[in-house]
């Protein structure tokens, strides 16, 4: 199990985007990087190719960051929290913010 998936939001704690918050868009490499909404930005330019009719030109491009340079957020707290998992009595597991043990959400 993943400690950050799909979907959450979370903060950057390291790196050009320090203290800025996205939501996480895709988890590529089994979760090593994430690529965050907004976060991690760079222009490329791209030479543009009539036999496809791509133009040319400067495209924003979303880069992969790494998973340890974030941080899942915390809206009980304001800021990011340290992940854990843990498994109910019933045997589901469930992914926990480790600062206030609060159970973050319950998986099958």
């Amino acid at each position: 199990m993943n400690k950050i998936k799909k979907g959450d939001e979370v903060v950057i704690i390291a790196g050009r985007d320090k203290g800025k918050r996205g939501a996480v868009t895709d988890v590529l490499l089994k979760g090593e990087k994430l690529l965050i909404e907004g976060i991690n930005t760079v222009k490329k330019h791209v030479k543009a190719n009539p036999n496809t009719g791509d133009r040319g030109g400067i495209v924003l491009k979303t880069l992969p960051i790494d998973r340890s340079n974030v941080m899942l957020y915390n809206a009980a707290t304001g800021k990011g929290s340290r992940v854990g998992i843990r498994i109910l009595e019933d045997g589901r597991k469930v992914r926990y913010f480790k600062s206030t043990d609060e159970v973050v959400d319950v998986d099958v």
